[in-house]
């Protein structure tokens, strides 16, 4: 039997876990309305809890984190606007173009040069400094969008000060502040901090239940009770509104009760890297439960791991392995002893058959 007959394992994305049985109960159970026509009280019970979460005056619920992020950039441009992002931030690189195409803005990338993710305020003050002509020809810069954890790299995250700091420098110059937490729970967690210490100062705050937490479908955006009246309108316009949405709310519900329950994907995630790092793997020490893998050939590499029974994407030139509720300690050893086998074989083999498929 070959290693792809036997189970996979899949660690694409924290997108791929189902609702258990726990999850599914209260679906069924859960109290619902026309959130569209009046208010669905499930949802709106969401939209609550999560605003209190991120320290906010309200928040709004939403069919996903892409739409949250385009109605809060809808929200804070205008056309020709110039915003600033960490380069490879989500809205610049995997929301289709919607931050010019939809919200009018014109993006430019902030070096990651304070670290994996993080954008320096020696970085962010030149950005600003580089659009603050007063000339008419001159783009105007009105928006800071963070990222907090960043997928890209590597599910790294931002400090509560050096977000602080980086929003402080951003406001004093007039510009607004939105923070893409998609994962911020994990970032919360890893620094054993309440998520509203990680939101400090940003005007909105996009946050996801269908990645890390194991929800279905769903996200919110926060913000002000101004900003979020208005948001609502923007979502209706963006086709949003979801009738009896409390069937969904309810599972978001459901996994904020079990947000500490990340700690054990970000171990699995570190006792993966630590085990590729032993077998002579270019890789990280991940922070959360995401981890790059350097290798010479991203395609070679995701192949080899296929027919392993071994799932994974390519992301920013790299492997990307994802740590989720549906994976355990047992699944990482698993992993691991299957590279170890396959890393022998080729050695038993010699060089010239270790290195067409990945370097093992």
């Amino acid at each position: 039997m070959t290693f792809a007959q036997r189970s996979l394992i899949d660690l694409r994305s924290d997108t791929l876990t189902s609702p258990d049985e726990r999850m599914r109960a209260t679906m069924a159970a859960a109290e619902v309305g026309d959130n569209v026509l009046d208010v669905d009280p499930t949802v709106r019970e969401l939209e609550e809890r999560t605003a209190a979460l991120l320290g906010k005056e309200d928040a709004l619920w939403t069919p996903s984190g892409t739409m949250a992020n385009l109605i809060a950039l809808c929200q804070h441009l205008q056309r020709g606007d110039r915003f600033l992002a960490p380069r490879d931030a989500h809205v610049l690189n995997n929301e289709l173009g919607s931050a010019a195409w939809l919200a009018g803005g014109m993006p430019e990338a902030l070096e990651t040069d304070a670290g994996p993710g993080r954008p320096s305020l020696r970085g962010l003050a030149r950005a600003i400094s580089n659009g603050a002509s007063t000339s008419y020809l001159a783009m105007r810069t009105t928006l800071l969008c963070l990222e907090n954890t960043h997928n890209a790299a590597g599910g790294a995250i931002v400090p509560a000060d050096e977000h602080a700091q980086l929003v402080a420098m951003a406001r004093d110059a007039g510009i607004a502040v939105h923070l893409d937490g998609a994962r911020l729970w994990n970032a919360a967690v890893a620094l054993q901090l309440p998520p509203g210490a990680l939101t400090v100062g940003a005007d909105s705050v996009s946050v996801c239940f269908s990645k890390a937490l194991g929800a279905p479908v769903g996200s919110a955006l926060a913000g002000s009770a101004e900003f979020i009246e208005q948001a609502r309108r923007t979502r209706q316009m963006l086709g949003g509104g979801v009738r009896q949405g409390g069937v969904l709310a309810a599972a978001s519900l459901h996994a904020l009760d079990r947000m500490n329950e990340l700690a054990t994907d970000h171990a699995n995630a570190a006792r993966l890297a630590a085990g590729l790092a032993e077998l002579g793997w270019d890789v990280r020490t991940p922070q959360t439960n995401i981890v790059l893998a350097a290798v010479a050939d991203v395609e070679r590499t995701l192949h080899s791991l296929r027919e392993l029974g071994i799932l994974a994407l390519p992301l920013a030139g790299r492997v990307r392995f994802v740590t989720h509720r549906g994976i355990t300690a047992d699944d990482i050893d698993t992993v691991l002893e299957r590279v170890t086998s396959e890393t022998a074989r080729q050695q038993a083999r010699g060089p010239a058959s270790a290195s067409p498929r990945m370097r093992l």
